[in-house]
Order: structure tokens, then C-alpha cells, then sequence
């Protein structure tokens, strides 16, 4: 299929772009790396009336060290974040997950904002982000502000974004010598979104964990922390926090796999994720 007729405008500026969308009511949309929006626009599952290109936004593909985080830029690539010494040295965790996004032709195109900012719950970053206690960035026509990770994901491709905002960038607070993170999915084959999926941070003093962040994805309609899971982990518990998931997590069937094989797979992520941050930091 072709898309509905659209009107096309290249934005100069992240302001530019905000002024785009605020002269459309909220209608118009963003093309980042277009990696879902043209597909959606193809099937006609979305009809724009027309689309701001942020492409040639200067800067905006940044990835850098400021004031003890690590600032992403909304339109770095998923290839450039995956191969970036900074994101490996300073946010292990999305070095972990980067190669489990889709494949390489997309994470070629693909960027850090287009898939926050599409909010789909079985997709690894948003996870990631919770994990992380990551900051986001948004540039609306009120002018800027920060919204935390776990208060932007709102539901199934739901975010805090207002219709003339613009997701900037991402700041992740840097890993530390004592920050320990793993990542875990289920696939049926690599590429195809995850059955289940598991994102974790976690603070190591001595033998002891704490500060347990465990985001799973693919089990709800936006990625959910097992606070259950969480104080058990801390307390040194395995076998309480991998029990626990079942009053955390509420998964419902779908064509992948039924609701009780989702909690059984939970418990088998959750174990193993356990191990990588019990391990001592490279």
C-alpha cells in the first residue's frame, strides 16, 4: 500500500520544529529515523497531515559525558549508540541491549528517540531507561522540561509527550564503580520482539545489592518494575524475589505464548539477571 497524500517540512531547529507541530494542531509528526512511522504510514494505520524531517537537526545525534551523565541525543542512531566507548564504558546496560534491537538495517536508521518516544511495551530501550533512573528531555512550546523515566512511560504506545512536544535527549546517570546491570529476553528468533524481557541496575556494596531496579518488558503495557522481586534481591533472596513475581507482574496471553508461560520464562530472566549483577564489573 502507499500512504495517504501528506504535506512534508524539513526542520532547521529543535524550535523550528516545535513551531511545526504547534501550527498543525497537535496532527503533524516527526520523522526521526521512520523505522515505525513509515510502515504505519504505508498500511494507513496513521494519515498526518504532514511531517516535520528533524534530520538535519545540528547536534541533535549527540552522544557525550555532561555533569555525571551520559546526555544521548534524540536522533542518535541505534548503530552509533551500540558502537559508542562512551555508552560502553558509562551505561553498560544499553551496551547489553543494543544488539538485541531488531537488526542491523534498522539499527542503522533507527534512532534513541524514535523508539522512546513510540513507547512500544515489548521493545528493550523504555525498560532500559526505568532501569537506569534516566531523565528525559522534552522541548514543547512552553519551552523545556525534564520528565523521569518511569513517569514518562504512560501505556501501550503512551508517553508524557504532549502533541507539540519533541522528546531531545535522554540523560542517563553514569555507572559507577559499583553499579552492576544485566539483560536478559526470550526470543523465538533474534531480532523478533521478546517474549519476555528483563532489564536490571543495581548498587554492589561488599557482597550485597542494593538500589535493585528489575524493569521487565514485553509483559504489560508499558515496562513494569517487579518491586516485589526488588526488596527479596536485597535481601538476598532468590528464591522470595523469583515468588514474588507473581503478585508483580500480571502478563496477559498473546499469540507468542500464554500468560502462565510468560510469569514461568519471568522467573528463569530473573535468575539469570541476578547472576550478572552478582559478577564483579569488567
Amino acid at each position: 500500500m502507499k500512504p495517504a497524500a501528506f504535506a512534508y517540512a524539513k526542520a532547521h531547529s529543535i524550535e523550528h520544529a516545535v513551531e511545526l507541530l504547534g501550527k498543525h494542531d497537535g496532527e503533524a509528526r516527526l520523522l526521526a529515523g521512520g523505522q515505525s512511522l513509515i510502515a504505519s504510514l504505508n498500511m494507513r494505520l496513521a494519515s498526518p497531515p504532514m511531517l516535520v524531517d528533524i534530520n538535519d537537526i545540528a547536534g541533535l545525534d549527540r552522544i557525550d559525558m555532561t555533569d555525571g551523565h551520559v546526555l544521548i541525543g534524540a536522533m542518535a542512531r541505534h548503530a552509533d549508540v551500540e558502537r559508542s566507548s562512551i555508552i560502553a564504558k558509562h551505561a553498560p546496560l544499553i551496551s547489553r541491549a543494543m544488539p538485541h534491537i531488531a537488526h542491523a538495517a534498522i539499527r542503522n536508521r533507527g534512532t534513541i528517540g524514535g523508539s522512546l518516544a513510540y513507547a512500544d511495551p515489548a521493545a528493550e530501550l523504555p525498560a532500559c531507561m526505568v532501569a537506569l533512573g534516566a531523565k528525559l528531555e522534552i522541548a514543547g512550546l512552553q519551552g523545556r522540561r525534564v520528565v523521569a523515566a518511569e513517569d514518562f512511560f504512560k501505556g501501550m504506545f503512551e508517553t508524557a509527550l504532549g502533541p507539540n512536544d519533541m522528546l531531545v535527549a535522554v540523560h542517563v546517570p553514569a555507572a559507577t564503580a559499583q553499579t552492576r546491570v544485566g539483560f536478559e529476553e526470550l526470543a523465538r528468533r533474534h531480532g523478533d520482539y521478546a517474549i519476555v524481557g528483563l532489564a536490571a541496575a543495581a548498587q554492589v556494596a561488599g557482597a550485597k545489592l542494593s538500589d535493585v531496579r528489575l524493569v521487565y518488558f514485553s509483559v504489560g503495557d508499558a515496562p513494569v518494575r517487579a518491586r516485589g522481586a526488588e526488596s527479596a534481591i536485597a535481601a538476598g533472596d532468590i528464591d522470595g524475589a523469583a515468588a514474588a513475581l507473581s503478585k508483580d507482574l500480571l502478563p496477559t496471553a498473546d499469540l507468542e505464548s500464554s500468560a502462565e508461560v510468560k510469569l514461568h520464562l519471568a522467573g528463569v530472566l530473573l535468575r539469570r539477571v541476578v547472576r550478572q549483577l552478582q559478577e564483579a564489573r569488567a
